[in-house]
């Protein structure tokens, strides 16, 4: 058997591998192994053995407890091993007590009891003898050694799936429904799989890509990367049709790709300003592009914009934030035999979202989360917005810690929550103070600067200062809207400035001809009626909203990150599958699980409504709202640690 190489690599804990050598021991059922056998045209594997000329058999369902088996019988995990040695080596077996720990020092060193069972397995006969050479009473534990030994010898129910009329589509099917209560497989997943049958070095070259496009502040996912190589190779979103493609015309495909996504993010971060993984909305759309300038690689500077107003559009109105193979499909159809791809880019996106200039109620969000926070930050980069303390433009090259540009309240948090103490009638409620018409950037060194000043204190020193700095940033001139108690009153005017900014920049994306974006300013868009699981008042609901949740989330992950973990995704878009409708927006996210495929999608929301959580919930999540609620799961279920099971106790 060959272990396929999916997305995930070793992510058992240790109280797993601890269970599975606990029920074999006491030759409980574990379950069989489901196989592909599937036609491979070098035959090129990783294990130890030997395969048939041409034929591959993938290994489908048991990778987890086979790489346990494989490294603990072995004393070594694979050559391609993928994971944690910690959760996998140094397993422990108690004569006495008959069970099983890793390896403590100061518990077991001088204990004969504790057997080393790698050592046991690989030794055999003679490993049986010396540990009975070591303790007392040695009939006792004859039969115990034999059973422990004897537990590479059981023999697990394989099951394979054959035959040419086996595509990818009805394997994966076939997985999914034999393993409903466990890890599901992508056709992703399989697809890489068979890939790196022909091509083993397949999953690693594509992982140096995503590392290096990490470096650069965009984390991407294997899926995502092969996506993209998918639509240069076929030009569809649906994996299957790479069912055909050997091992030369998928790395030709990579090269390909990877070449374009660069040249995608170099635009998009050039032109638009969006230059990290934060603000890079509508990341679906760019293996749209990629198939584009793969086809079609020298454009002038026209059509890229007019490519970029396309992208823009794409995520401000969520074209792929639902059923994302089928929007694929559609946008890539609409490419194809097109004498002006761009043209009918932006014609199939008009069909979808209807007039597509932006109204003052699109910026009534709320949190980092907000679908149009990447458009008011685009705006800030692509425009001349300045610092109000130093009146420099924000541009991503100034240097210095505190003149990188990070996120301002215009109307400060502390003022705004207690503002009835101001004699404003009333508390503004948590969307009021992190409305999005409230966000600004400067940099730390203004934002200390300005401190919890209001901006009827601090806006006539900026404007005596640097003229025209308020205005850079779309700040209403009327001093009476910078008060208190006008508050509402500013967002209201500070989102038809808004607005007026971003229609301003799309029609400069497309160099005067302003009919493709539809209608006049001030007309309304055609709506396209979606579902909606949350109340209209709350909805976009939840979102990092503070600087102390931000921070706290900002430790997760580094928590998580330090137990070999993967990082969750901060202010993760929870959408509707079919319509794209953005449900809620999670603090801190796994939509695959901290194991992935293995564990249920967990999110973890702080100071959030219940209507957030029950959003959540009713969508697959497991849901935590502190910190140490989270941790204790991590410890408990995840690394199956002796603190975190107490914890879970308690």
């Amino acid at each position: 058997m060959a272990l396929p190489e999916f997305q995930r690599g070793f992510v058992w804990s240790r109280e797993q591998v601890r269970g599975l050598f606990r029920s074999l021991y006491q030759r409980h059922p574990v379950g069989g192994l489901l196989v592909w056998a599937t036609e491979a045209r070098s035959a090129s594997h990783r294990g130890d053995g030997q395969l048939a000329p041409g034929i591959v058999k993938l290994l489908l369902d048991g990778q987890q407890r086979m790489t346990t088996l494989y490294s603990v019988v072995r004393g070594r995990p694979p050559r391609f091993f993928d994971g944690d040695e910690r959760r996998i080596m140094g397993l422990r077996f108690h004569l006495e007590e008959q069970t099983f720990e890793f390896y403590q020092p100061a518990k077991m060193k001088e204990d004969p009891l504790w057997v080393d069972v790698s050592a046991l397995m690989k030794n055999g006969a003679d490993g049986v003898s010396e540990v009975i050479g070591n303790v007392k009473d040695p009939n006792r534990y004859f039969g115990r050694l034999l059973s422990l030994i004897g537990i590479a010898d059981i023999d697990l129910h394989v099951e394979e799936v054959t035959g040419d009329d086996k595509t990818l589509d009805v394997v994966v099917d076939i997985f999914n429904r034999v393993n409903s209560g466990g890890t599901k497989l992508s056709k992703g997943d399989l697809a890489l799989a068979r890939i790196c049958a022909d091509w083993p070095e397949g999953r690693n070259t594509m992982k140096t890509e995503l590392v290096r496009w990490k470096k650069s502040g965009y984390d991407f996912t294997l899926d995502w990367l092969l996506r993209s190589v998918n639509t240069v190779l076929t030009g569809e979103a649906k994996f299957s049709h790479l069912q055909s493609k050997g091992a030369q015309d998928v790395q030709d495909g990579l090269r390909r790709a990877t070449n374009q996504i660069d040249n995608c993010l170099n635009m998009i971060a050039g032109r638009l300003g969006l230059d990290h993984d934060r603000v890079l909305f509508g990341r679906f759309a760019l293996p749209v592009m990629v198939r584009f300038l793969d086809r079609a690689p020298s454009l002038d500077a026209h059509e890229q914009d007019r490519l970029l107003l396309w992208f823009a559009q794409a995520g401000m109105w969520g074209r792929f934030s639902g059923s994302t193979e089928t929007a694929l499909d559609q946008s890539l159809a609409a490419l194809e035999g097109a004498a002006h791809g761009i043209d009918a880019l932006l014609e199939e996106l008009r069909r979808w979202s209807g007039n597509r200039r932006v109204e003052p109620g699109d910026f009534t969000g709320w949190s980092l989360g907000a679908r149009f926070y990447p458009v008011l930050y685009m705006l800030t980069r692509m425009g001349e917005a300045k610092d109000w303390r130093k009146g420099l433009p924000l541009k991503k090259s100034l240097l210095g810690k505190m003149s990188r540009p990070e996120l301002h309240h215009i109307f400060p948090k502390a003022k705004l929550y207690a503002a009835s103490q101001h004699g404003c009638g009333r508390d503004y409620d948590r969307t009021e103070v992190n409305a999005l018409a409230n966000y600004c950037f400067q940099t730390k060194e203004t934002n200390l600067w300005i401190g919890d000043r209001s901006p009827e204190d601090y806006f006539p020193q900026v404007e005596d200062k640097n003229p025209g700095a308020l205005a850079s940033q779309w700040i209403p001139d009327d001093p009476d809207l910078w008060k208190l108690r006008n508050y509402l009153d500013f967002l209201e005017a500070r989102r038809r400035l808004l607005a007026e900014e971003a229609n301003r920049r799309f029609e400069e994306l497309l160099h005067g001809d302003t009919a493709v974006l539809g209608g006049t300013a001030g007309t309304p868009k055609t709506e396209v009626p979606v579902p909606v699981a949350v109340g209209a008042d709350s909805f976009p609901a939840a979102g990092v909203a503070a600087d102390s949740e931000e921070a706290q989330i900002a430790a997760i992950n580094d928590w998580v990150e330090s137990c070999s973990l993967p990082r969750g995704s901060i202010g993760f878009e929870l959408a509707d599958e079919s319509t794209g409708a953005q449900l809620a927006i999670i603090d801190l996210a796994w939509p695959e699980g901290l194991q992935a495929g293995l564990s249920a999608p967990v999110a973890v929301l702080l100071n959030e409504p219940p209507e957030v959580l029950s959003v959540a919930s009713a969508s697959g999540y497991r849901c935590f709202t502190t910190v140490q609620a989270f941790r204790t799961y991590v410890n408990a279920e995840i690394l199956g640690t002796e603190a975190g099971v107490a914890a879970a106790a308690v």
